[in-house]
């Protein structure tokens, strides 16, 4: 069972508190309950989201990567996070459908290679339903567009943390989003390849809630859960 919440359009800090806020109360109650203090079981989240732009570089990432200075982050409107996830930087902004999984893996499979596939998986099914062949690159995370070709587009970025089999983080799916602001960083640290949109890939806007929808429904399948009731 996974409870989940759309988030409309927030604040990359105020999502971030709030899934620290779940995972924290997640991991608390596996310790409680290994240590024989609690019976509750944890709660299983789903957070879709959509930021103002914002740019977020991962714990293994590289600070040189983000080509803006304060100035530039200004002029841009954007903001800056060092964040505690894992991969580079990337960016979120209007029109990207952000999707952060505060699983309890114990709950699925201890597995957080697998993990990181379904939620691919999900992704490249939400695809097929409009037409386009999402498929994964070679050494490389996330969903692409041709990954074989020198045309090759990253489409979904995803980058996670987890502890205690407790997940937060997730994916950045390209709906309609502005490409033009992946320009000012070398996104996921990748050099020599470009990053794409659906919109851009179809040559028309989509409608973010349909897009939502789909994808909601994959990732149930994929998993093999429930929602609760909203």
């Amino acid at each position: 069972m996974v409870r989940f919440e759309d988030l409309g359009l927030m604040d990359y800090q105020q999502a971030w508190d709030y899934q620290e806020s779940l995972f924290a109360e997640s991991i608390a109650l596996k310790i409680e309950h290994r240590n024989g203090t609690s019976t509750k079981e944890t709660t299983n989240h789903l957070l879709f989201v959509e930021h103002p732009h914002v740019y977020t570089l991962g714990k293994s990432g590289s600070a040189d990567n983000l080509l803006l200075d304060e100035k530039g982050l200004e002029e841009h409107h954007a903001t800056y996070y060092k964040i505690n996830r894992g991969g580079d930087i990337t960016y979120h902004g209007p029109g990207q459908l952000v999707g952060y999984p505060i699983f309890d893996l114990d709950h699925f499979f201890t597995d957080i290679h697998k993990y990181m596939r379904y939620l691919e998986e999900a992704v490249i099914q939400t695809l097929a339903v409009y037409g386009i062949n999402g498929e994964r690159s070679q050494g490389f995370t996330g969903v692409w567009i041709d990954p074989e070709l020198s045309s090759a587009r990253k489409i979904c970025a995803m980058g996670v943390k987890c502890s205690r089999w407790v997940t937060m983080h997730g994916i950045g799916f390209n709906v309609n989003t502005d490409l033009s602001y992946f320009s000012h960083i070398v996104p996921c640290g990748i050099e020599d390849k470009a990053v794409t949109s659906m919109q851009h890939e179809l040559g028309r806007a989509l409608d973010l809630d349909e897009v939502k929808a789909v994808l909601k429904v994959k990732l149930a399948e994929q998993f093999g859960y429930t929602y609760a009731h909203e």
